[in-house]
């Protein structure tokens, strides 16, 4: 029987070899606890002990009458294992996992000494520990270690770039220096980040942490960071307002001994290769690139008490190119512009400062109590906008804060343990434009759609805007550890209430936006079109509300058996939003919809209500009394999962699962309403030859020289009318957008090797979206090609509606394969492979969808979030001479552009552009055709001078973009559908004197000391 296992596991391993030779570590069991539960089966009524000797750290567990034991609320280290004499071991647990050790006395089985080769560093000390890596799971995820942190080539000390080498996600670095994160098709808001259990989630601005949105910083000092795991779907019911990737990052916490870390790492001009831009205006713009900083842990009382602390800051000039952008055009554009508008073109860059604290203080009160009190602060300013269609005039000054402090107590008891959280957020965006004054735009008169070319002088009024998040939370979680039936069961209960107070500014009365005509004559002496913000007496624009959030989830891990693990779970959010709640539309704007409508053609009689009901409106859906709205509360998940060990040994394992996750609706979408209605922001079009307009139109006004004079003239030029005002009105019954899951996979341990393969399906939908509510007088939305712009709520505005209706639908072949560090071995290496095929019916980037009448009439065409095929690859190596290296191969292929496609014909619903995908050639990597879109070769060098055992000062160097491949981001600037109705085979062309992702060749010197 044995000898036909042993056959059977040899063949499958032969297949598994051949057929998964490039495929990471197996999924990981994550909680949104960064802690860790250890679990298994010892002799039955044997007191099972775990010993941190480095903090003191001590908990106990009895097995029960089947020898089953677990211990829960581990701190990720090294800890000694007992369960009697002969029992003993050193053992490794990961963050946020769930590991099983079965404790065998001698008797029963000759005692393995621990294998060195996994001996762990635990701040200068080495303790042969193995490591145990947990597989039965269906969650699809991976762990990110301190020793991939440490080694792994690097551009911006964002942790989270780390993540980048887990199959279906991708760290991005753009044109400006701003990271984000993104798992699959979804959009960076659709994510959220744990750091020891505490959701890092904005609740206002997009990017899914907060303060991440469009900035150059790091959301936590990495120096803090001990490790982190990635989940890129079917997360267990523990995990609350995300849909999306879920990473759950550990701090590190001091021990009994005293123990450190300064650096310094420097670049500037000198040591990186020009931009396109740079290369072809023969002018390298200066900038330089300073980080530094230092962490330090120990004892405040031996074996209890415990000190961390980090300091990090990053001071940045970016380079940028500013370039025109977005045109239907294939010729030189740039020549067409006024000479003052040339002068701006070129290169140029973006300044950047950032601060980051952490300090950390843990409690081991007794042992089976755990107190920890943490708090975290950055603090950032730099220029933004500048770049693609935008000048240095036109950019925009940013203030980022964020500030968090967190209490957490965990009790752990024989069959039971509860983790209590108490936290309190600040965090705030301040943006405003650089210089005052008027704002010109140049848009493209040949196309319909007037897409913008450039902007220059000062910012859009929109561009002021002041973000908020502010409050306290509770959390609770209880686990039962030692229920059984049918098998050991381990379940989880837990609730979170949070009271947060949103506020949102979405414009100031400055800065009003003039647009200009330019086609291949030139450009138009007048402006056919103004954008200005107005104050209303008594008001001050300020959206705000005090928002609350509730979830409960259950969760139940049950083992069958030695091969079945079943993982159960339910969990339910809600949300209470008073401002849009309670919201009242304004008796003004309902008096206007329901007046005799009077754009040429209506019929007598007929009220622009009508005609908004003819075009498909039906207003009920979004008139709101402050009664009739009310909080979305079907927002249940299941997550069910499986695993299957196929011979009982963890070596190969089968794992699927499906599952529902809630994220949750932005504010700076739910709170247009209120500021709209508080701080109108006017459109005027102007009726000059160049640029016609309706006349009969309140928005089309006579062209008068006078408002050039700016905000003053604008402010006064319709009291008592406010013609040109948008209105916003969302609808009153909006659900949060959330994702159906699914995944089928095998995960394998083959001798060092950690393999995993992996389907997953992806739905994500309910997405909110922003449509013209506008309508012509028989309800038309399309017209001659032309939508109903000029035909606006009678003396009021442009009718703008908020629905819920973005989708995606993605389908992603996940491989991965790793083989860990270990010092006897002395090298790591990774590979990560994702197939993507991804349809969306809106780019996920861009919620104002104005395209076509609704967003369910939109096609579903060809994602842009999402490369086709990515491949990430990653070695380190030690090497003599205390010296060790590491490389990261990065390979995709074009991203596809979606867009309007304008070529020349009237489409069957009138549009004269539809809705299309279109992917940019690509280039050669080494050999073989153009077919990759980004390509990216990292070097990284670092020599050790050892002092003694625990002081060593290091010398590093890294290599970014070593073969100085240009990944041009700007693809939309050559952009030529077709004409005559007839589509172009290669209709879309980067700049390659645009700007580009990531970096040019860059080289990087730190300096350090650890101690």
């Amino acid at each position: 029987m044995k000898a036909s296992m042993h056959l059977k596991k040899k063949l499958l391993v032969s297949v598994i070899a051949a057929a998964v030779a490039t495929a990471i570590a197996p999924t990981m069991v994550m909680a949104q606890s960064a802690n860790a539960t250890l679990r298994g089966k010892a002799t039955p009524g044997a007191n099972v002990t775990v010993f941190n000797p480095q903090t003191g750290l001590t908990r106990h567990a009895t097995a029960g009458a089947d020898g089953s034991y677990t211990i829960n609320g581990l701190p990720p280290a090294t800890y000694q294992l007992d369960a009697g004499p002969g029992t003993e071991q050193n053992i490794t647990l990961t963050v946020a996992s769930t590991a099983t050790v079965n404790i065998v006395a001698p008797t029963a089985a000759a005692a393995a000494p621990a294998d060195a080769a996994n001996a762990k560093q635990m701040e200068g000390v080495s303790v042969a520990a193995t490591t145990i890596q947990e597989v039965k799971t269906p969650e699809v995820g991976q762990t990110i270690s301190l020793h991939q942190i440490a080694t792994i080539p690097q551009a911006s000390r964002n942790f989270l770039e780390f993540a980048d080498t887990v199959p279906g996600m991708v760290f991005s670095v753009d044109a400006k220096g701003r990271t984000s994160l993104r798992g699959g098709a979804q959009n960076d808001s659709a994510g959220n980040v744990y750091i020891d259990g505490v959701s890092q989630k904005s609740y206002v601005k997009a990017g899914g942490v907060s303060g991440q949105s469009d900035s150059q910083g790091n959301p936590f000092p990495q120096l803090a960071i001990g490790e982190y795991k990635v989940i890129t779907s079917n997360y267990k019911a523990e995990y609350d307002q995300v849909s999306s990737a879920a990473i759950t990052a550990e701090t590190k916490s001091g021990t009994n001994e005293f123990h450190g870390e300064v650096f310094g790492t420097y670049t500037n001009d000198a040591f990186r290769n020009r931009t396109p831009i740079e290369k072809d205006t023969d002018n390298k713009v200066p900038s330089e690139s300073k980080e530094y900083g230092f962490a330090l842990g120990g004892p405040i009382i031996k074996d209890q008490m415990h000190f961390f602390i980090a300091y990090e800051q990053k001071k940045f000039d970016t380079p940028i190119s500013v370039v025109p952008n977005s045109i239907n055009y294939a010729g030189a554009v740039a020549p067409l512009l006024p000479a003052s508008v040339q002068s701006e073109l070129g290169s140029s860059n973006l300044p950047f400062d950032e601060k980051l604290y952490f300090g950390k203080i843990d409690w081991e009160l007794t042992d089976r109590d755990r107190i920890e009190v943490s708090t975290q602060v950055r603090r950032e300013t730099q220029t933004s906008s500048i770049g693609s269609g935008v000048t240095a005039s036109a950019g925009v000054a940013v203030e980022n804060h964020d500030t968090r402090g967190t209490f957490k107590w965990a009790h752990s008891a024989d069959s039971w343990y509860n983790e209590l959280i108490f936290s309190y957020e600040n965090s705030f965006i301040n943006q405003v434009p650089l210089v005052a004054g008027n704002g010109y735009t140049y848009s493209w008169q040949p196309d319909p759609n007037n897409p913008t070319i450039i902007t220059t002088g000062s910012a859009d009024p929109r561009a002021t805007q002041t973000k908020s998040q502010e409050g306290p939370s509770i959390a609770d979680n209880f686990t039962f550890n030692d229920l059984e039936w049918h098998g050991d069961h381990v379940v989880k209960l837990g609730y979170k209430f949070k009271s947060i107070e949103l506020k949102a500014a979405d414009a100031s009365a400055q800065s009003p936006q003039f647009f200009y005509d330019v086609n291949p004559t030139g450009t138009s002496a007048q402006p056919w079109q103004v954008f200005y913000a107005s104050t209303l007496p008594g008001q001050d624009g300020v959206a705000k509300t005090n928002a609350r959030q509730y979830g409960v989830f259950a969760q139940d891990d049950w083992t069958v058996n030695d091969h079945l693990t079943l993982n159960l779970g339910v969990r339910w959010d809600y949300e209470v939003n008073p401002s849009y709640n309670n919201f009242v539309t304004s008796q003004r704007v309902l008096d206007a919809i329901n007046s005799p409508n009077p754009y040429a053609g209506a019929t007598p009689g007929e009220t622009y209500g009508d005609a908004l009901a003819a075009g498909g409106v039906n207003l009920n859906n979004y008139v709101s009394n402050g009664h009739n709205r009310s909080s979305f509360r079907g927002a249940w998940q299941p997550r069910l999962g499986f695993s299957y060990d196929l011979f009982g040994d963890e070596e190969h394992v089968i794992h699927g699962g499906a599952g529902r996750a809630y994220d949750r609706n932005l504010y700076d979408y739910l709170q247009t309403e209120v500021t709209k209605q508080s701080l109108p922001q006017t459109t005027l079009r102007f009726n000059i030859p160049t640029h016609p307009c309706d006349v009969t139109s309140s928005t089309c006004v006579p062209w008068n020289p006078e408002f050039l004079n700016g905000q003053n003239v604008l402010q006064n030029y319709l009291v008592g009318g406010n013609a040109g005002q948008e209105v916003d009105m969302l609808n009153n019954k909006l659900k949060a957008p959330h994702t159906d899951q699914y995944s089928l996979g095998m995960s394998n341990t083959i001798g060092d090797w950690l393999t995993d393969a992996t389907v997953s399906r992806i739905l994500s939908k309910d997405g909110f979206a922003f449509t013209l509510g506008n309508r012509y007088p028989n309800g038309d939305f399309f017209q001659n090609g032309t939508q109903p712009w000029d035909y606006p709520i009678p003396n009021v505005g442009g009718l703008i509606l908020g629905d819920n209706g973005i989708e995606t639908r993605t389908t992603q072949v996940l491989l991965s394969a790793q083989k860990p560090y270990t010092k006897e071995s002395g090298w790591s290496t990774s590979f990560s492979y994702t197939f993507s095929h991804a349809k969306q019916n809106r780019d996920i980037n861009e919620h104002y969808s104005f395209d076509e009448a609704t967003i369910g009439d939109y096609p579903y065409i060809t994602s842009n979030a999402v490369a086709k095929h990515r491949f990430v690859g990653t070695g380190a190596i030690d090497l003599p001479w205390g010296i060790s290296g590491s490389i990261k191969l990065t390979l995709a292929t074009p991203l596809p552009k979606n867009a309007g496609a304008c070529y020349g014909q009237i489409e069957a619903n009138g549009a004269s552009c539809v809705p299309m995908a279109a992917t940019p050639t690509g280039a050669k990597f080494l050999v073989g055709g153009d077919i990759w879109g980004y390509r990216d070769i990292d070097l990284q060098l670092t020599k050790d001078f050892v002092i003694n055992k625990d002081t060593k000062i290091y010398a590093r160097f890294d290599v970014l973009n070593v073969f100085n491949w240009a990944n041009y981001a700007d693809s939309d600037y050559l952009t030529n559908w077709g004409s005559n109705g007839e589509l172009n085979s290669r209709p879309v062309a980067v700049n390659k004197k645009g700007n580009i992702t990531y970096l040019p060749r860059t080289a990087r010197f730190t300096v350090g000391l650890k101690f």
